[in-house]
């Protein structure tokens, strides 16, 4: 099942933002994410904000009334924001886009265009499940503007993908892998999930050995998490599978920063490696970077300025209110400047340029070189050597003890 949303204050009807929010609009990067909430069955791990067929049986929800809203959503952003500026990134998530086909995934593309304008040289995604891709799919998306591919494969090995309820075969992420870059597509990506019950270090091996295989520029590596309300929680609450092992989970990101590594993708994000930084998920940065972007659709979230909101998460419910003219966003929050900086703080360590020592306190400031006297963070760019300004950077070590070193430093 979804996950709840956060608590916050009530959102205006008309989606106003303070003049605070909008001030310096356009001088920062802005990205559009579009939230596809459909999928063909939901996987045992998954609490994302997602629904089956089934599930909106009873439901006037459909495609065809989400991308009603969704045009109806990105023209009440443009009004919002005024002079709204173009796009940099747009990413398509969920939930599986896939599902629309590349007939209706231009047509998301064309509504973010209508509203928004694309960069010159805009990064537009959209994840895509293998098994509702096609070579005729990837030509048309990237015929309808998509630069980059990212495609859930999970594993390669046939009983973890079982545990994890997902229905695509063995072998099928690494050829839509292959096709994608065939039809023209230099940047794609591949997710993988280590950890889950049952895996062993030969699986993880061959699922490595497949993406590396199908040549993509960039990998997404999480370990599994497990989240409340959703079946695999229920399995592992009964007894029917053991709960992920921390010296496990370790161990297997090990395992995947040494084999990525070796074959020439190199991390930037603690969960993310890349050919070279032309292949670096350029909207994600925007998040981590604490950027502006509008999110689109049932249950996605928005930043601009310091404000930050959520949409209303049923797909009907949001069709209902983006038809009446209303403002779909079920609540939001203004971000203090401690929050905004402890934010950063959160976010930046996570990358491979660091957190500059001057965003902390004398405190964490302290902390930090603790820290590297530890082994947590990188001694050299903490000192600022060969006239860069001190960084925080996380070590090896510390990448695998990125929550903690995060929690020393706040």
């Amino acid at each position: 099942m979804p996950s709840a949303q956060p608590d916050g204050d009530v959102a205006p009807i008309d989606g106003k933002l303070p003049e605070s929010a909008l001030r310096g609009l356009g001088q920062r990067p802005f990205g559009v994410y579009v939230h596809v909430p459909f999928c063909a069955t939901r996987c045992g791990y998954c609490d994302f904000n997602t629904y089956t067929a089934a599930e909106l049986a009873s439901s006037p929800a459909s495609p065809q009334s989400w991308l009603d809203g969704l045009r109806g959503e990105l023209t009440m952003a443009a009004s919002v924001l005024g002079s709204p500026p173009v796009a940099d990134t747009v990413f398509v998530g969920g939930g599986t886009p896939s599902l629309l086909g590349a007939a209706g995934l231009a047509d998301v593309l064309s509504a973010v265009r209508d509203a928004f304008g694309l960069a010159a040289d805009a990064e537009v995604t959209t994840e895509s499940n293998p098994e509702s891709t096609s070579r005729e799919f990837f030509a048309g998306i990237r015929a309808a503007g998509y630069t980059r591919v990212s495609l859930g494969m999970q594993s390669a090995a046939p009983h973890v993908l079982a545990v994890l309820d997902r229905t695509h075969t063995p072998g099928r992420a690494a050829a839509a892998a292959r096709e994608a870059r065939a039809a023209g597509f230099a940047h794609v990506n591949l997710d993988l999930i280590y950890g889950t019950p049952g895996e062993r270090a030969d699986d993880l091996t061959a699922s490595l050995d497949a993406v590396l295989e199908a040549g993509v520029d960039h990998v997404s590596a999480y370990a599994l998490i497990v989240e409340e309300g959703t079946a695999l929680a229920r399995r592992i609450a009964r007894g029917d599978l053991p709960a992920p092992d921390d010296d496990v989970l370790a161990d297997r990101y090990e395992q995947v920063d040494a084999a990525l590594s070796a074959a020439g993708l190199h991390w930037y994000e603690v969960s993310n490696w890349a050919k070279e930084p032309s292949a670096w998920c350029r909207h994600n940065l925007g998040y981590w970077h604490g950027g502006d972007w509008w999110g689109a659709g049932p249950g996605a979230h928005s930043h601009v300025g310091g404000v930050r909101w959520w949409n209303v998460k049923h797909p009907a419910r949001y069709s209902e209110l983006v038809a009446r003219g209303s403002s779909p966003a079920a609540a939001r929050e203004t971000l203090s400047a401690s929050d905004r900086r402890l934010e950063r703080i959160m976010l930046e360590l996570r990358l491979v340029d660091g957190l500059l020592i001057d965003v902390l306190d004398p405190d964490a400031q302290v902390e930090a070189r603790a820290a590297a006297a530890e082994g947590l963070l990188d001694r050299d760019a903490l000192a600022g050597v060969n006239g860069r300004f001190g960084r925080c950077v996380l070590t090896p070590r510390g990448r695998l003890l990125a929550d903690a070193v995060v929690r020393r430093l706040t």
